[in-house]
């Protein structure tokens, strides 16, 4: 029989990916969203698709009831990092509350395992390479939200024999992720900025370091994860091993795309985590060594896609709370 998998945030960048990874593994997917990040043509015709938000514990309830969910993917998640200090209530609301929303009825209803892509921001500064058993020391909202859900699961493993696997990427990039939006993703903003002509925006002087990971070579481990007794109740970095500074990708972006001479304008230095790349031998322990994209084969392959679909707008993002300290830039 089937198995069926529940996947939310599927309409958005890694989600979108999880879920054609599912579908060829034979496996019935409902693909949940609710279009705040993500687009509708970004699933596949062939995958049931529900408009609609975790933070809608009703809607959770039906499709609960309707529907016997082997397995849960938790990727819904408003995962601006850097502005989460500026929408706290906002990033509580969509990425705490409404996990534990869907982590009820997931005990509820006895599903096999609950896997929930967490972050390496729940690391904080200082702790390079960053490994799982480290004690996390998150130092910005998102992170913070991230961790306690980590802790959650944990709890609700313990006390209702949920099983779970987390996963902690970092930086990921490729096809369908929405370069519309200035707030996160700087592969996909610097390619959106050359598009329309304008020039890139680094904030501070460019040195931070991160590891940049291809969204291909991800997904198969998040995809399995429930079927391998190995990963279940457990913690895995995952993503690219190599760190380059945010100088050295903007070099390769434009190289990518032809630009020579290219305008960059230097921001004011935002309060990040300067340096952050993880280790993965937990991970490849696992579930093998992976495919290991270099970071110009999948800029590469993230253009060709981007060229098909073009530019796009960013829309204005209307839950600022505290502009107290805003980046000016984010004030635009």
């Amino acid at each position: 029989m089937k198995k069926k998998a529940l996947v939310t945030g599927a309409a958005g960048f890694i989600g979108s990916h999880l879920i054609r990874e599912l579908y060829r593994n034979n496996i019935d997917v409902i693909a949940l969203d609710d279009l705040s990040g993500g687009y509708k043509e970004n699933i596949p015709k062939e995958i049931a698709f529900i408009e609609g938000t975790v933070n809608d514990f009703k809607l959770l309830e039906r499709l609960f009831e309707e529907n016997k969910f082997n397995f849960v993917y938790h990727l819904a998640a408003y995962a601006a990092e850097g502005l989460s200090h500026f929408i706290r209530r906002f990033n509580y609301t969509n990425n705490l509350i409404g996990s534990i929303n869907l982590i009820n009825e997931s005990i509820k209803h006895n599903v096999e395992c609950f896997v929930f892509t967490s972050s390496i921001a729940v690391y904080g500064a200082g702790q390079v390479p960053m490994n799982e058993d480290m004690m996390p020391q998150p130092e910005d909202p998102y992170g913070i939200a991230k961790y306690a859900i980590e802790l959650d699961l944990k709890n609700a493993h313990e006390m209702f024999g949920l099983n779970y696997v987390i996963f902690r990427p970092h930086n990921v990039y490729g096809e369908f992720q929405n370069i519309g939006d200035k707030y996160r993703n700087v592969v996909g903003i610097f390619m959106n900025q050359i598009l329309q002509n304008k020039p890139l925006s680094i904030f501070g002087d460019g040195r931070q370091k991160r590891a940049f990971s291809y969204v291909g070579d991800i997904i198969n481990p998040i995809a399995t994860s429930p079927m391998n007794p190995k990963a279940l109740n457990q913690v895995f970095n995952i993503g690219a091993d190599h760190p380059v500074t945010v100088n050295e990708l903007a070099k390769m972006v434009l190289s990518i795309m032809n630009k020579k001479d290219y305008p960059i304008e230097y921001q004011v230095a935002r309060n990040e985590v300067k340096i952050a790349y993880s280790d993965h031998t937990k991970a490849y322990n696992v579930f093998g060594e992976p495919q290991n994209t270099s970071l110009n084969d999948g800029l590469q392959k993230m253009y060709d896609w981007v060229k098909l679909v073009g530019a796009r707008t960013t829309p204005k993002f209307k839950n600022i709370e505290i502009e107290k300290n805003l980046p000016p830039f984010w004030l635009k």
